[in-house]
């Protein structure tokens, strides 16, 4: 069974800075596929970032291309979203989501695409 528990989030000043930490217990956990995802109070959970295990591909939402940076440490079976310059609008809890991919290369976007999620960490940004 994967476990994932997310890390890291806060209070931040916009234009600060936080670095996301995801760790995944229970599987080999450099075959899935990861993502970030986040959901804003009376909004639906989006996607933010995903990358593939085999050759870390990457994908962003339009909202984050620029500012977020997705990587992963298969060794210490953990991802991180590093996100700078951070908005008010970024202001959400964050979660962390997982699914075994056969391909290696795959970026999923979309949150039925994930089987694991975490708890969640939330993020926020005064203005």
């Amino acid at each position: 069974q994967v476990q994932l528990v997310e890390s890291g989030g806060g209070l931040v000043q916009a234009g600060g800075s936080l670095r996301l930490s995801c760790a995944a217990s229970g599987v080999t956990f450099s075959l899935y596929t990861t993502g970030w995802f986040r959901q804003a109070p009376l909004k639906e959970r989006e996607f933010v970032a995903g990358i593939s295990w085999s050759d870390s591909r990457t994908h962003y939402a339009d909202s984050v291309k620029g500012r977020f940076t997705i990587s992963r440490d298969n060794a210490k079976n953990t991802v991180y979203l590093q996100m700078n310059s951070l908005k008010p609008e970024d202001m959400a809890v964050y979660y962390c989501a997982a699914r075994r991919d056969y391909s290696g290369s795959y970026v999923y976007t979309g949150i039925i695409d994930y089987d694991y999620w975490g708890q969640g960490t939330q993020v926020t940004v005064s203005s």
